[in-house]
């Protein structure tokens, strides 16, 4: 029989109106509105009907239109299941909220709240308040402000207090972090005239010091994030430059002469860690509160890294340069909203008893969970995915594994841990990571090493070990299913 031709190709293509008839269409109007769902259906047969005309489809498969169709109807944003070891995960969300936290965003978004709203005044209150006392509490500052990011908050103070002005950082910490965002792009938009001081793998204090003129506004740290500068490499630390800036203050107070006002010591600190774990070892970043102990007037740093709580960026310091910022007009343009602060609110409020925080805040527990503790969920992850796999389909093993914390922290430092190693006897690791993530409404992400999954349980919940292996013994049931269509 002949190949059809493109225009029986186009002819054969399906109406919209039939494909919703189709009962595995149809049953997703459950979980979309009936006009959703004929887009989905539209794009689908669209993607055909482009494929057909290209000369890159042969035959019109209604069935797999149908697949397409339902690979389109989850919601672009959904829960997925962290089976990379990588506790902190730029791409999976980085850290997963505590329960406390998720309680109080659906306690504050079913409703109205006190966002903005004294109740002991009974008169308009500032959604600072929500959090700035437990900042300050936590890390020792006078004064806090939260941002809906860290780039935002190093973009307000230095707008704030570079503007017009100098600010002098090292070479070695002009870093590029997530998303190509670079700090001499940040120094340029917010107007502060960079000045670089040092080589990248070597800054003195007398670097610094030379650099310091009339002009100068800030003595800059930024945390280098994902990379580290090793052998031969020095960086002063805020200790180090606190001395400078006093000295420059001082003269300029002695002289009375005009200028770029008080020389400020501020550090990105990026990761924002309040406690320093076990886990971290020789690499443990300072904490905020030991930043500020150093002498920083002012500090930033995330709030969905270590300190792993929701998106957001904090600033802490003297309660001068605070009040500053929260009069900076970027200060509404990148305020926080009111689920944010909730969240935010509930996980510092875990920190003021640190034992209750690591159990508490997941990405903490995580990091600090005992190696063999991590195997004995490996382990129970390993029974459930034999008892759920077909017989001779692949071959479970527990191996050590190594997880990182992710989010641009710690990158030297190696966490030990245990995954799951699926060997296939049927089917493959390729196609197994395909389906595991592009089949599934709940996609599970692992990884592929010498031709085999690995699932790591550090980051896999208890609770999701049945939900795993669901979607595996779902991949050889595919199989199966492909296996039997094609012998029909």
């Amino acid at each position: 029989m002949a190949n059809p031709s493109r225009t029986d190709l186009l002819r054969a293509l399906p109406q919209v109106e039939e494909m919703l008839q189709l009962p595995e269409v149809s049953a997703l109007l459950s979980l979309l509105p009936r006009s959703v769902l004929a887009d989905c259906v539209r794009e689908a047969v669209d993607e055909t009907r482009r494929a057909v005309l290209a000369g890159a489809c042969e035959r019109v498969d209604v069935p797999a239109l149908a697949e397409s169709t339902r690979a389109r109807a989850p919601p672009s944003l959904r829960r997925v299941i962290n089976a990379t070891g990588i506790v902190v995960h730029t791409n999976l969300g980085r850290s997963p909220l505590a329960d406390e936290a998720v309680s109080a965003v659906s306690d504050v978004a079913h409703g109205y709240s006190t966002l903005e709203y004294d109740t002991d005044a009974m008169a308009r209150g500032s959604r600072h308040d929500h959090v700035e006392r437990l900042i300050c509490t936590l890390t020792g500052a006078e004064a806090a402000l939260a941002v809906n990011n860290n780039a935002a908050a190093v973009m307000m103070v230095l707008h704030e207090f570079a503007r017009g002005h100098e600010a002098v950082v090292s070479r070695g910490e002009l870093v590029e972090i997530g998303g190509s965002f670079r700090i001499p792009d940040i120094m340029e938009l917010s107007q502060a005239r960079m000045v670089e001081v040092g080589t990248t793998n070597k800054t003195h204090t007398v670097d610094y010091e030379r650099a310091i003129g009339a002009d100068t506004s800030m003595l800059l740290k930024v945390h280098p994030s994902n990379y580290r500068v090793v052998g031969f490499a020095e960086s002063v630390s805020a200790r180090d430059l606190r001395p400078l800036a006093d000295a420059e203050n001082a003269r300029r107070t002695a002289s009375g002469e005009p200028g770029a006002g008080e020389l400020l010591v501020y550090e990105d600190q990026g990761s924002g860690a309040f406690l320093n774990l076990d886990a971290f070892g020789a690499y443990a970043e300072p904490t905020v509160a030991e930043s500020l102990q150093a002498g920083c007037d002012l500090v930033s740093f995330s709030g969905d890294k270590l300190l792993g709580g929701p998106q957001a960026g904090i600033i802490v310091g003297a309660k001068r340069f605070i009040d500053r910022l929260k009069k900076n007009p970027y200060a509404r343009a990148m305020r926080l909203d009111k689920m944010t602060l909730a969240a935010l609110e509930a996980t510092l409020r875990l920190y003021l008893d640190p034992a209750i925080a690591l159990e508490r805040i997941p990405a903490l527990r995580m990091l600090s969970e005992p190696a063999e503790a991590v195997r004995g969920r490996a382990e129970r992850l390993a029974r459930t995915l034999e008892e759920a796999l077909p017989a001779g389909a692949a071959r479970i093993d527990v191996v050590p594994d190594t997880a990182r914390a992710g989010g641009g922290a710690l990158p030297l430092c190696d966490i030990d841990s245990h995954a799951v190693r699926i060997e296939f006897s049927r089917g493959d690791a390729q196609g197994c990571e395909t389906f595991l993530i592009a089949r599934r409404d709940v996609p599970v992400i692992g990884r592929i090493k010498h031709d085999a999954v690995l699932l790591d349980a550090r980051t896999v919940a208890e609770d999701e070990l049945a939900e795993v292996a669901e979607a595996v013994r779902a991949y050889f049931d595919a199989l199966d299913a492909g296996a039997e269509g094609s012998r029909a």
